[in-house]
């Protein structure tokens, strides 16, 4: 007894017929296309067994179905580009979609690489720095003037450079004395500490903080020993090479303040009348 060979839906005989095998399993032509065909996009049909099927996104389309959305030629085997569900060639998707070069002016095509800045394209080989005239790609750059710069030829031709450390500032830095420095180079001759945002004074045109400057030259008080600054409206009184704060400015005895009135002296000390009469 022969064995029944029948299509795995339909259950008709294969025998002698077209058959088409999915998963081990036998299907005549017709529930084949039924279960299994695409549904081509462009011209609603079934895609059969017998037609090639081309597949783009999960879309399908009969071969000769496969063309540009405008000229209608081919897509078979060409470049293509896709734009709001239709597909284009290459040279239709250029003529209505493709931006032009900012360099060259000319179309950068569908899967060229392109730059874009500030709502300008560039082919990446037209990206290029103004002054060295080397691709830019990915790199860091900075705009002047309708022109592009890579950072070092920047550096080279615009920024000013550090007095100190004779490099470039490209952002912030300080002014002194008409002259750039880093904030970081900006510093106390003495401590070395930043100067920026701080208050200092210079003498012999080094700047230094007012700590170090008094240290190292500010007069000593007579009555607490400690810096007379002279910075920022502080008063002293002066007196025979010898310089007191005002508020040191006392009586050795009763410690009544002597600033604007008379004064003894006796030996180191200085006295109120009062307490000198005596001497």
């Amino acid at each position: 007894m022969t064995e029944r060979f029948d299509c795995h839906y339909c259950k008709e005989s294969l025998f002698g017929k077209k058959y088409i095998l999915k998963e081990d399993s036998p299907y005549c032509v017709k529930c084949y296309e039924s279960l299994y065909s695409n549904t081509c996009e462009e011209c609603k049909k079934p895609i059969g067994a017998d037609c090639k099927d081309l597949s783009y996104k999960d879309r399908h389309w009969h071969e000769t179905c496969f063309h540009c959305f405008q000229c209608k030629n081919s897509l078979v085997d060409k470049p293509f580009a896709a734009k709001e569900e239709h597909l284009l060639c290459t040279d239709c998707y250029s003529n209505e979609y493709s931006s032009k070069c900012n360099e060259c002016k000319k179309t950068i095509m569908p899967g060229t690489r392109k730059m874009e800045y500030k709502g300008n394209s560039w082919h990446e080989t037209c990206f290029i720095c103004y002054r060295c005239q080397q691709p830019i790609g990915t790199k860091s750059f900075i705009p002047k003037d309708h022109q592009n710069f890579c950072v070092p030829c920047y550096e080279k031709q615009f920024a000013m450079q550090c007095v100190q450390c004779k490099k470039a500032i490209t952002t912030g830095g300080v002014t002194y004395r008409e002259q750039p420095w880093h904030k970081e180079c900006f510093v106390c001759t003495g401590c070395k500490k930043q100067l920026s945002g701080q208050r200092f004074t210079s003498r012999d045109e080094f700047a230094y903080c007012l700590s170090c400057f008094c240290n190292l030259y500010a007069k000593k008080c007579a009555g607490c020993t400690n810096p007379i600054s002279g910075l920022g409206g502080t008063k002293y009184i002066s007196f025979e090479e010898r310089q007191w704060h005002n508020d040191c400015f006392n009586c050795k005895k009763c410690s009544l303040s002597l600033v604007g009135r008379g004064f003894l002296t006796e030996r180191d000390d200085i006295l109120c009348p009062e307490c000198g009469k005596d001497i």
